[in-house]
């Protein structure tokens, strides 16, 4: 049986998960409607805040997913952390904003996280950032979820194969917002999207799923014939009806002067896919490493950014494909993906 049976899914179509805002249960319910199936992201949310998204998606549908931020923080020094402090007071001076004076390091709350799922249990749970323990992930297993883990590489793939995993999500170096690499310092080469399935086939027989830069339907049908069973899409979504995306981020997909992203872990410590602006520009070659510590420090500067409808100081997640993001229905845009 494919995961794709085994979810009940009809369109070999995956809205994903876009913590911070962009997944919201409407659009994971659109996901189901179509055929497909979406994920709640449970990064950056409270135990209770993701146990209330559970119950209101489960209220329309049985058919979607949760994805957790493995728990693997990329630890930074206290001196790295000063110094890139001092280089965002500048920014903090121009939104009036304070600054976190020391690192915040946390795991995103991951065994409560467990917990709620265990609680309220869901069709299948994805991993990013990091492979959990076979322990961990026969827990989730228990619950009657498939676990799907994120990989960038054979290495990972081989890996989350010996750890129990039921199904890979095979992400390139296109993909918008973080990337799932386990070694943020050393990020994998950019590899093309077709080329990894290949070689990640020849290493395991999971199913995988797609993702990266997928955002036509003539692109859907070439990494489902390089052996993708299904597509993972993110952010040709991000200005439908459904996203939760913030309106200044929207604005930014549509503008016509945007003209490239860029790789930065200049808002979060880890490397993410972002449209260039002036913050990326400014800080993407000083930036540490150092997640969630980074995500913490810069959040003050983003929120203020977004208030202000200044997409400069925001951090304007985009994959290859996002010229392809359009306003309308999540449910037709995803139907027509999988045509």
């Amino acid at each position: 049986m494919t995961m794709m049976e085994q979810l009940g899914m009809r369109l070999p179509i995956v809205a994903a998960p876009m913590a911070g805002g962009p997944s919201t249960p409407e659009l994971v319910t659109a996901a189901a409607r179509a055929g497909g199936i979406g994920f709640l992201a449970a990064g950056y949310k409270s135990p209770e805040q993701l146990a209330e998204q559970i119950d209101q998606v489960s209220a329309a549908t049985d058919r979607f997913g949760v994805n957790l931020f493995a728990p693997t923080p990329v630890r930074i020094g206290a001196e790295a952390y000063a110094d890139y402090r001092r280089r965002l007071e500048p920014w903090a001076l121009h939104y009036g904003v304070s600054l976190p004076e020391s690192p915040a390091e946390d795991d995103d709350r991951w065994e409560e996280k467990l917990a709620v799922l265990e609680e309220h249990p869901v069709s299948a749970v994805s991993v990013t950032f990091g492979l959990p323990s076979s322990t961990d992930i026969r827990r989730l297993q228990r619950t009657g979820a498939a676990v799907l883990q994120t990989v960038t590489t054979v290495t990972e793939a081989e890996h989350a194969d010996i750890a129990g995993a039921d199904a890979l999500i095979i992400q390139s170096h296109e993909a918008g917002g973080h990337s799932g690499t386990w070694t943020p310092a050393a990020p994998p080469a950019p590899v093309e999207l077709e080329e990894m399935l290949l070689h990640i086939r020849a290493a395991t027989d999971l199913p995988l799923w797609a993702a990266g830069g997928i955002s036509t339907p003539d692109r859907v049908r070439e990494v489902r014939a390089a052996g993708a069973e299904a597509a993972v899409v993110g952010t040709i979504l991000l200005r439908t009806g459904e996203s939760g995306a913030n309106p200044v981020h929207q604005e930014a997909l549509a503008a016509a002067d945007r003209e490239a992203t860029i790789i930065t872990s200049a808002f979060s410590g880890r490397p993410a896919r972002a449209l260039e602006n002036e913050f990326a520009a400014a800080l993407t070659g000083v930036a540490p490493l150092g997640f969630p510590a980074l995500h913490h420090l810069t959040a003050p500067l983003r929120r203020a950014a977004a208030a202000a409808g200044d997409p400069e100081g925001l951090n304007l997640w985009a994959g290859t494909g996002w010229r392809d993001a359009s306003p309308g229905p999540a449910e037709e845009l995803l139907r027509r993906l999988g045509s």
